[in-house]
């Protein structure tokens, strides 16, 4: 059974940092595009960083680039969002997901599996 679980959310002042972590197990996940999404309260759920599954590409959002970094550890399957000078903006819950398929990496529809989420909320 595929799964992916999140872990290392929490509640962090403004300019703060947090470490998001996503272990995967089930398929051979070292192959796959690994991506990190997140939804706010009354909002749309958005793509926030991927990674290819080599490691030789990745995308960012706008609104986090230079202050987040994805990064991927393909022998123990786990995938990592480091968050530094994160802003109230950045509260939501933050879901790991997982596809074969290249490229499109911040549409969601095109992922194969999903975490359940961590909660992230910074406080301003």
């Amino acid at each position: 059974q595929a799964q992916l679980v999140e872990s290392g959310g929490g509640l962090v002042q403004a300019g703060g940092s947090l470490r998001l972590s996503c272990a995967a197990s089930g398929r051979a996940f070292g192959y796959y595009n690994m991506a990190w999404f997140r939804q706010a309260p009354g909002k749309e759920r958005e793509a926030v960083a991927a990674v290819s599954w080599s490691g030789g590409r990745v995308y960012y959002a706008e609104a986090v680039k230079g202050r987040f970094t994805i990064s991927r550890d393909r022998v123990d399957h786990t995938v990592y969002l480091q968050m530094s000078n994160l802003q109230p903006e950045d509260t939501a819950v933050y879901y790991c997901a997982a596809k074969r398929d290249d490229g499109d990496y911040d549409r969601g529809a095109s992922y194969d599996y999903w975490g359940q989420g961590t909660q992230v909320t910074v406080s301003s």
